[in-house]
């Protein structure tokens, strides 16, 4: 038995050397194979990463374009409202001429409550115009020509060198809705 044992041994020795020397390459294969994966893994989580930046940037920019585009349609909307309100008014400014003339002529007639009667409603028609941000432009006599506000219908010769390049006569009245002249006001100019 002591020599079966060790021949035995001797026989089981290498194995057990080359079962141990296995053991460490197949250890050291699989720290390779576990860095190799670490790194394919890494990038693997790079490249989500990276999709991810992407895909936030692309979100944003999306939101920033809805963002732009809500502030355009509103913007639109209400330039529309204003466009639309004015072409109202714009269409009721002969009938404030009217209005206008028709007082002036009333005034010349005897008739003083039918004067009333019609200044009443003037003075409505122009307060509700008025909250509605009609302005009328003043224009008087002497006031200086400016070509970005007046509407020059034609120059005579000034009667004084005063009034040279200024206004003589208002022909018709101008208006302003908000801040933008809707109808300038016509006038005639000393040349």
């Amino acid at each position: 038995m002591s020599n079966k044992s060790k021949v035995e041994e001797m026989e089981e020795g290498p194995k057990k050397e080359q079962t141990s020397e296995s053991t460490e390459l197949n250890g050291e294969n699989r720290d390779v194979e576990q860095e190799e994966n670490m790194d394919g893994e890494i990038s693997v989580e790079d490249q989500l990463r990276e999709e991810l930046a992407k895909e936030k940037d692309k979100f944003l920019r999306l939101f920033a374009e809805f963002e732009n585009f809500k502030k355009r349609t509103s913007k639109e909307r209400m330039d529309l409202f204003k466009t639309a309100g004015q072409e109202v008014i714009v269409s009721l400014l002969p009938i404030l001429d009217d209005f206008d003339r028709a007082l002036k002529e009333l005034s010349k007639s005897e008739d003083k409550e039918m004067y009333k009667g019609v200044e009443l409603i003037n003075n409505k028609f122009n307060e509700t115009l008025k909250n509605k941000g009609l302005e009328q432009i003043e224009v008087k006599q002497g006031d200086a020509f400016d070509a970005e506000v007046h509407d020059a219908i034609t120059q005579i010769p000034a009667p004084d060198k005063k009034l040279k390049g200024k206004i003589l006569d208002v022909v018709e009245k101008g208006f302003k809705l908000g801040d933008r002249i809707i109808r300038h006001p016509k006038v005639v100019v000393g040349n």
